[in-house]
């Protein structure tokens, strides 16, 4: 039986070098995975789009939607999870992060910039209305905290507060003893400098706007790494998984032997019901 086709869902660019590091990533799963049909899919921006996408896939094969996404929001609860649900047979994974590897690749580009025991950091990620979408980058926040001392915190580029201005602004505050300073600061040692650790895929628009947001090191996006397409053939054989799980098994159901009994019960409530016609009309009381 052939494998599910893979869409390989990203946001979409402008930007040609984050549109080409994306493309890189497909070419990526494909040469891990030989054989698997990896095909191109966006929700904005780009073509073609996820919808004309999973509506021309080949008839009566399966297919999984893999976000090339870090977070729950409204391009995965809302345009993918339409697309799937418009054509039987398919499914969407799970988006990338939170994922500990993903803590581990932002460590390395922190490592790479520079980045010292006295800065502070501030993970940029793209932001989403959708509350969920803050929940898995604090949980991702959290792994990033197993492997550094730094002082961190999340901050988005739109739709969820803080911004990533504001919170530059407030780690510069502290950095300089000022108003934001004291207990909230915590070990930071003055001098330190302000680093932006970019939570996103690649070069774009929201990775443009944190060069003026006022840090003083901006790290490189995540992408290109090795690392992306490995959890992304995870996050597709899990979808494959759940796609091919049996249905449990029906419990056997007792009263299979009931519709047997039932005619006796029933033969014997009429016998006694001719009884009690013949008794009543022929000894009244």
């Amino acid at each position: 039986m052939n494998s599910p086709i893979m869409i390989a869902c990203a946001h979409g660019t402008s930007n040609t070098q984050g549109a080409a590091e994306v493309n890189a990533l497909r070419a990526a799963i494909a040469e891990l995975r030989p054989g698997l049909d990896v095909r191109e899919a966006y929700v904005d921006v780009q073509q073609p789009d996820l919808v004309h996408v999973v509506a021309g896939l080949p008839e009566g094969e399966a297919a999984v939607v893999v976000p090339l996404l870090l977070s729950v929001g409204y391009h995965v609860k809302v345009d993918i999870a339409r697309a799937v649900k418009s054509r039987p047979g398919s499914a969407a994974a799970a988006p990338l992060g939170p994922d500990p590897r993903l803590a581990k690749l932002l460590d390395q580009r922190l490592h790479e910039a520079g980045t010292t025991d006295n800065d502070v950091i501030v993970l940029a990620a793209a932001g989403s209305s959708n509350p969920n979408a803050a929940v898995s980058v604090e949980e991702l926040l959290g792994q990033l905290r197993e492997l550094r001392s730094n002082r961190m915190v999340a901050a988005y580029g739109a739709s969820a507060k803080p911004s990533v201005p504001d919170a530059v602004a407030m780690l510069r505050e502290e950095l300089e003893g000022g108003a934001g300073a004291g207990e909230s600061a915590g070990a930071v040692d003055v001098g330190g400098r302000v680093v932006i650790a970019s939570y996103l895929l690649a070069p774009g628009f929201f990775h443009d706007q944190l060069a003026k947001a006022g840090a003083d090191v901006v790290t490189e996006p995540l992408l290109p790494s090795p690392v992306l397409a490995e959890i992304v053939l995870d996050r597709y054989d899990a979808a494959v998984a759940k796609m091919n799980e049996a249905p449990a098994a029906a419990p056997r159901e007792p009263a299979a032997a009931a519709p047997a009994e039932a005619p006796a019960n029933a033969q014997e409530g009429g016998f006694y019901k001719a009884v009690r016609r013949f008794v009543t009309k022929y000894f009244p009381r």
